[in-house]
């Protein structure tokens, strides 16, 4: 098979011109990252989890060191992968002080026997696998400050303004596809508030009966319709990636009015990006071409490095 990966930055309302240079370069970097390691050999779970720890580190983007504030103005992370070839999947909710939750999902699948490790007990599996904690400030950018003041002083909260997740899907020379998505979710949330990300099925999903998608928009929208694993069985049903992807999309805005965005990778190497919400940044590199936008009219092709 020729190796595929599609990266996201997440939906958005709108970004501002300013940040458009930054997020694009972010994006495209994230995606040659993955690119370069399933040309070297690597696995799609290698591949997913290297562009999204690029993305965890790169303050531009809602996860890691980019997460936006809850309530109290803490960052809290949520993360998920998930391997193709055998359903094994690894999940993290509301972890603090980590660098990387993408790393730790991947923990959780690869040395327990669970899927799925919250808070504290996803704290306590760091320390014993020798996961760094790093101080809290290290994850609180300025910007994301100043994000949580403007929306405590708004009068109502515009739940599809700030949609940021990120994410990839994969698949390798092998024939396997894998998915990987991680956020710091929506800004001003409650304490202890889980999204759609680390939910195997909302967040995102592999099978290598079928593909990979990772999802992106408003959480609470995205878990109600399982938007991941809706979205793969209309491909089931035989429908194109596109297809697929605007039913389920289409789906979640009739009835939810939720906005959204999803990637999307085929078992045969086809693949395709969607989004309802204004604009999402996104990459695909397949064959020595790297394809990218960030707003519904727009895309880029250019040779990869």
């Amino acid at each position: 098979m020729n190796p595929v990966i599609v990266v996201h930055g997440g939906g958005a309302s709108s970004i501002s011109k300013d940040r458009k240079e930054r997020v694009r370069q972010g994006i495209t970097k994230a995606a040659e990252e993955g690119y370069r390691i399933l040309r070297d050999g690597g696995s799609a779970v290698d591949a997913v989890e290297g562009a999204v720890t690029f993305l965890e580190n790169h303050p531009e983007f809602n996860a890691g060191c980019g997460s936006v504030l809850n309530v109290n103005g803490d960052v809290e992370m949520d993360a998920s992968i998930m391997n193709g070839k055998d359903l094994s999947a690894g999940a993290v909710s509301a972890v603090r002080c980590i660098a990387n939750p993408i790393k730790l999902a991947r923990l959780v699948m690869e040395k327990t026997t669970h899927c799925f490790l919250t808070d504290q007990g996803a704290a306590k599996f760091a320390a014993a696998m020798g996961v760094p904690t790093i101080p809290k400030e290290q994850l609180v950018t300025e910007r994301n400050v100043k994000r949580l003041e403007k929306e405590k002083g708004a009068l109502k909260s515009d739940c599809q303004q700030d949609l940021g997740t990120v994410g990839a899907v994969a698949l390798d020379s092998k024939g396997n596809v894998a998915y990987a998505t991680s956020t710091g979710g929506i800004v001003n949330k409650m304490v202890g508030r889980v999204g759609d990300t680390p939910c195997i099925g909302s967040g995102g999903y592999a099978d290598n009966d079928i593909g990979a998608i990772s999802t992106t928009g408003h959480g609470e929208s995205i878990l109600k319709v399982n938007l991941a694993r809706l979205t793969l069985f209309h491909v089931e049903q035989g429908r194109t990636l596109e297809e697929a992807a605007d039913m389920a999309l289409g789906y979640m805005k009739s009835k939810l009015k939720g906005l959204g965005g999803v990637i999307l990778v085929s078992k045969a190497g086809d693949w395709a990006v969607k989004w309802t919400s204004t604009s999402m940044p996104w990459a695909a590199a397949k064959d020595g071409k790297l394809h990218s936008g960030i707003d519904l009219d727009e895309t880029s092709v250019a040779d990869l490095p």
